[in-house]
């Protein structure tokens, strides 16, 4: 299993979602969903960690993220009114926690992602490679650590049955692996649409 470097500092919202180690997560978009935009979020052992929910019919492709007892944490939105796609993750509340925000670039994907850690730590992340062919690395713009890792096998054998996106995850130690989850989906959102 691939290893990411620990963090300086804990880098993320959720504590009970920090990795202890480098965690390796399974995204696999649900085939017969009604909305077909929901995730079952795994660890690599298979053993649930997330469910994402996608609403039905909705202009802002709102996403529902829940942990396994059903508790809330956070929608996945797509804001509309800017130059530059932008999705972001907002609590039950309706207040901001993070922006995932996509820029132009000739080959592959770029995004920047910024979000306030515990302590008040201003965050950004930078969120680039060819995403549709085979990976992006999401790098820590002060130390340029990688902090997580996209890892997609384009046309693997599940989505040839069915059209499902699978994707890995692998999350250094010391980050959220919640918020590494929603940038994740919100860059597969900016490339789908």
């Amino acid at each position: 299993m691939e290893q990411l470097v620990a963090v300086q500092r804990p880098m993320g919202i959720f504590e009970q979602y920090m990795a202890p180690s480098t965690q390796t997560l399974v995204l696999k978009e649900k085939v017969f969903s009604l909305s077909q935009d929901s995730f079952d979020v795994t660890n690599i052992s298979g053993e649930p960690v997330l469910k994402i929910e996608g609403r039905h019919m909705t202009i802002s492709g709102r996403k529902t993220v829940k942990d396994m007892a059903g508790q809330h944490l956070f929608d996945i939105v797509r804001e509309k009114m800017h130059v530059h796609e932008t999705y972001v993750a907002e609590d039950p509340a309706g207040k901001k926690l993070m922006e995932v925000k996509s820029s132009f670039k000739v080959v592959g994907s770029k995004a920047t992602v910024t979000f306030m850690s515990k302590g008040d730590h201003a965050e950004t992340l930078t969120m680039k490679g060819n995403w549709r062919d085979t990976s992006a690395d999401i790098v820590c713009e002060n130390t340029g650590a990688v902090v997580a890792r996209i890892d997609r096998k384009l046309l693997n054998k599940r989505e040839l049955m069915g059209s499902q996106q699978t994707y890995a995850l692998i999350v250094a130690p010391g980050v959220d692996m919640a918020l590494m989850v929603a940038a994740c989906v919100a860059l597969d959102e900016k490339n789908n649409d």
